[in-house]
């Protein structure tokens, strides 16, 4: 069959999706991803055909309006308004991007955009099966709140539906204008119901991947039977080759601790990595920083501190004696797999929610909004992450769990079992 995977975000976001797309081309058919244009090469490397949609989501995240998304921590209201300015300003081009004859040759479409953005509206205009997925729990529940709203207030009856409602209007009203002019003069369809296509997903029912670990982020009881967890997707060890002066490095003593904070960017780079070198420092441990887009470690470093600008997570993290993350989930997903104590400096929405089930599941210790992050408060993390016995066992019998899953061939499966 002819699968369309539409998936936009960080690298981190489309790497689940390009390990999903490989495995369904393993399982003999024609898998198409269509994303950023920045990431033709990682499509290619997994054999598949690409679609381009402009954007540039290091860009976005590097401007005024990006800085505003990753300060607003855990304000929904905040992060609406940055999506708006930052994200949202895209709409019209998705719009024309997701808009192609090559698109039109799909028989099954698995969408990654959230409430069924453009993809109820595509899948509605071809007549073909249309599967949501997500790496993180965003379908509604009434036992938890939607990953950007705080969780203090889940005792007030009704709260936490209530923020899945919310959560998909503030950004649904963002797009429904473009979605509308869209689905009329290009789809030749009708307007999209008012209040989006949340219920209309909910009744029909459309599937739901969920790429992560039952092991990690539980499943709530009152979640129906068309929505799926499966497991982490994970790409293939086999492929993973680490440079060879990094090599060297993690072999030259003492495991180093991680540090690295992924597609994040920081309005003060220099400020963060002198934070960053200090607690280092206070902790006496070695240590490898990923520049990552925050471009951190754009300096003269110490001996005992190894910078890269990129790394296999899956051969690197099982030889650190601790991983500092900033909690996006594919990154968060490499941390419970490798079986060592994680402490998580989130900036946004389910980055607050990852350093907490780390925490919850005693893999490692709080989570340190990047906000609050000094040299003491990351060194004593730490110290606590390289020496705490019981919480190193815990996090090497939540690795034996997770990698132990097949998520990937699971959600090959469901979607077989469903399109069969």
């Amino acid at each position: 069959m002819r699968f369309l995977i539409m998936a936009l975000g960080s690298r981190g976001d489309v790497i689940p999706y390009a390990t999903l797309g490989k495995a369904l081309r393993a399982a003999g058919h024609r898998v198409r991803v269509a994303t950023f244009e920045g990431f033709a090469p990682l499509i290619a490397a997994h054999s598949l055909d690409f679609h381009p949609v402009r954007g540039d989501m290091q860009a976005i995240l590097n401007s005024s309006s990006g800085h505003a998304l990753l300060e607003s921590r855990a304000n929904p209201l905040r992060m609406a308004r940055a999506i708006h300015r930052s994200i949202g300003a895209l709409a019209e081009s998705f719009a024309r991007d997701l808009y192609a004859p090559a698109l039109w040759d799909t028989e099954v479409l698995i969408s990654q955009l959230p409430g069924g953005l453009y993809g109820c509206d595509l899948a509605e205009k071809l007549d073909i099966p249309l599967f949501a997925a997500a790496v993180m729990p965003l379908a509604p529940s009434r036992h938890y709140p939607n990953l950007a709203f705080p969780t203090r207030f889940s005792f007030i009856p009704g709260y936490n539906r209530f923020t899945h409602w919310l959560a998909y209007q503030l950004v649904w009203q963002i797009y429904r204008p473009t979605a509308n002019r869209w689905r009329k003069r290009s789809l030749g369809l009708p307007n999209a119901p008012m209040g989006g296509y949340s219920r209309w997903m909910e009744q029909r029912p459309v599937p739901v991947l969920n790429g992560f670990s039952a092991h990690a982020a539980p499943r709530p009881p009152d979640w129906g039977a068309h929505i799926h967890v499966t497991g982490y997707w994970f790409p293939e060890e086999k492929h993973e080759q680490p440079p060879d002066d990094l090599r060297r490095f993690s072999e030259a003593g003492p495991p180093p601790v991680f540090i690295g904070f992924g597609s994040m960017t920081v309005r003060d780079p220099a400020r963060t990595t002198g934070v960053v070198l200090e607690a280092i420092r206070r902790s006496g441990r070695r240590a490898v920083l990923h520049a990552g887009w925050a471009g951190i470690g754009q300096r003269e470093l110490p001996a005992e501190v190894f910078r890269i600008e990129y790394a296999p997570y899956g051969w690197l993290f099982p030889r650190m004696a601790a991983v500092v993350h900033h909690g996006g989930a594919g990154t968060t997903a490499f941390g419970m797999r490798s079986g060592v104590p994680c402490i998580v400096v989130p900036f946004l929405f389910d980055q607050y929610y990852w350093g907490r089930r780390v925490a919850a599941l005693g893999a490692g210790p709080r989570p340190i909004p990047f906000a609050r992050l000094s040299a003491e408060r990351l060194a004593e993390a730490i110290r606590v992450a390289t020496t705490d016995a019981p919480m190193r066992q815990r996090a090497k019998a939540l690795g034996e769990k997770v990698r132990a899953e097949g998520g990937v061939q699971q959600a090959v499966e469901i979607v077989h079992r469903y399109v069969a």
